[in-house]
């Protein structure tokens, strides 16, 4: 099964959960063991595996990228985003998960979120089922 969803973003960094449309998903595929993998097809946006209770967790991850890659810099790319090309490559753009018993398999906590680095923007997130 491959389905691709549009997400909208609305802010310039922004965390989006995408775990309860991948779950939906998996759900709708019938699939009871294998992986389900999540690609985005962006170069200025990247995927993460991270905390989903605590919202706290987003912030302190975009200010410490901000920290890391900062907007401004010595950059050559000529569209003026380039912090948001570095960050997604530090990111990257695709996440594996395994599903077992027709269930995504997470920590307690864990969730997958698209992370926007150019926004806001309309992103194509991919979402490919594979039997195991």
């Amino acid at each position: 099964m491959f389905k691709t969803i549009d997400v909208k973003t609305i802010e310039k960094y922004q965390m989006v959960e995408l775990l309860d449309e991948v779950k939906a998903l998996v759900l709708e595929s019938g699939v009871l063991h294998g992986i389900v993998t999540v690609h985005v097809p962006h170069t200025t946006a990247g995927l993460t595996l991270n905390k989903n209770y605590d919202p706290v967790v987003h912030s302190d991850i975009l200010d410490t990228m901000h920290l890391i890659v900062p907007k401004e810099g010595n950059y050559l790319h000529i569209e003026g985003n380039s912090a948001a090309h570095i960050k997604a490559s530090l990111f990257g753009n695709s996440e594996t998960m395994i599903i077992e018993n027709g269930r995504i398999e997470l920590g307690m906590f864990q969730s997958i979120f698209l992370c926007e680095f150019d926004g806001p923007r309309k992103r194509k997130v991919h979402i490919k089922i594979i039997k195991g």
